[in-house]
């Protein structure tokens, strides 16, 4: 059946999963901006996870996350990208952040090409990703991908409204909304649309947008 859901926060995303639909991360600043960085410049495929020690009600399993995209990236014969946090610091210390992800990745046999900052519309400056699986790690979008996926989602995809190297004006949104919508009648289900934090004005509005997006493509109504 296709119907859209928006709603928020991690719990949000487990929601939407266990209603079979497929669920869209919106974290703005910045996990689902970089994550359309990294698609337009040649990513493969993207996956989020929590950070390790992240503390929440739900059933998140970053090291599975880690797992997967490893796997990913073998089966492309290519390397894996890490993105994490902090913004500004030490690979070292974004490492430490990533360490229950990096395990699943290792058991994977999976190779880490680099781990680079979640930055945004400036990611492109800090790996090539052509070709490449890119694995992000953050607090809020990382941990509702994570928390998605793991509670039975079929897909789990992520859209931004900011504007990229290479799309202005309402593009990228538009992007964001065809994927979703063509995974959904692909798998014929639902869309729900998640702001990864209800305290983040620019997720809220962000999500808010997409949905009545998605209303106005005619996804409910379809000839």
């Amino acid at each position: 059946m296709q119907t859209v859901h928006l709603t928020f926060n991690a719990s949000g995303a487990v929601e939407g999963a266990r209603r079979g639909d497929a669920v869209v991360i919106v974290d703005i600043i910045d996990m689902s901006t970089s994550t359309e960085v990294a698609l337009e410049s040649g990513a493969i495929a993207v996956f989020g996870a929590a950070p390790t020690g992240c503390k929440v009600p739900l059933n998140i399993n970053p090291d599975r996350i880690g797992y997967l995209a490893g796997k990913t990236a073998l089966k492309y014969k290519t390397q894996l990208i890490v993105v994490a946090e902090p913004r500004y610091g030490e690979d070292s210390e974004r490492a430490k952040r990533a360490e229950a992800a990096l395990a699943g990745v290792a058991r994977s046999g999976a190779e880490v090409g680099s781990i680079i900052p979640n930055i945004g519309t400036e990611i492109g400056k800090f790996a090539v990703f052509t070709g490449k699986v890119v694995l992000f790690i953050s607090d809020t979008g990382g941990v509702a991908f994570d928390a998605a996926y793991n509670n039975g989602a079929p897909a789990v995809l992520t859209a931004t409204v900011v504007r990229t190297p290479l799309k202005k004006g309402c593009e990228p949104a538009k992007v964001g909304i065809e994927r979703a919508i063509e995974t959904a009648r692909k798998l014929d289900c639902g869309i729900t649309i998640v702001a990864a934090s209800a305290n983040s004005l620019e997720d809220v509005l962000a999500a808010q947008y997409l949905t009545q997006a998605v209303i106005q493509s005619g996804f409910l109504n379809p000839a």
